[in-house]
């Protein structure tokens, strides 16, 4: 015999499928609509799981967690994110300042240099990806020298080429 999965009336039917149809997060939207076939028409959460696209797990937990914690069980982010972590966002903004003053005065940063810093404060080695990661975590990008000079003319170095391969000949 299966059991039937019922969610449990924290919001009215109307409000349910209002976030089901409105919510800009697509997982919150799914999570809305397997909460609202729970809703409307009970059943075993192997039909809800089939109907809505999700594995059966996937409807036991969230209806149990709704049951229990109401519209906060559906509203927290998904998996993802940092877990393991050698600083906080902010230790490493702390981490690159003196990187940041340095370069804005016009002085080069090489990740090489900021790795060393990095296992100094860290206490240990790590992984190139793993400086890379921070710099792009942080807006950092690679900055290469400009191929031509910004105030270059063009008609004079055209006139130098012609010139320079006319004397080569010579």
């Amino acid at each position: 015999m299966t059991r039937v999965t019922r969610a449990a009336e924290h919001l009215s039917r109307e409000e349910v499928r209002q976030r089901m149809m409105n919510d800009p997060h697509p997982l919150f939207r799914k999570r809305w609509l397997i909460i609202y076939n729970a809703l409307v028409d009970p059943r075993s959460a192997e039909e809800i799981a089939k109907h809505c696209g999700v594995e059966t797990p996937t409807v036991q937990k969230l209806i149990s967690r709704y049951n229990r914690f109401g519209i906060v069980a559906v509203e927290t982010k998904g998996k993802g994110g940092r877990r393991r972590e050698y600083l906080t966002f902010e230790e490493e903004q702390q981490f690159l300042e003196p990187f940041v003053t340095r370069a804005q005065a016009g002085e080069i940063a090489t990740t090489g240099e900021i790795q060393r810093a990095f296992e100094t404060r860290v206490g240990h080695e790590v992984d190139d990806s793993t400086i890379y990661r921070l710099l792009h975590r942080h807006g950092w990008r690679k900055m290469v020298p400009r191929p031509r000079h910004p105030k270059a003319q063009e008609e004079v170095q055209e006139t130098f080429k012609k010139n320079f391969q006319n004397r080569s000949k010579r």
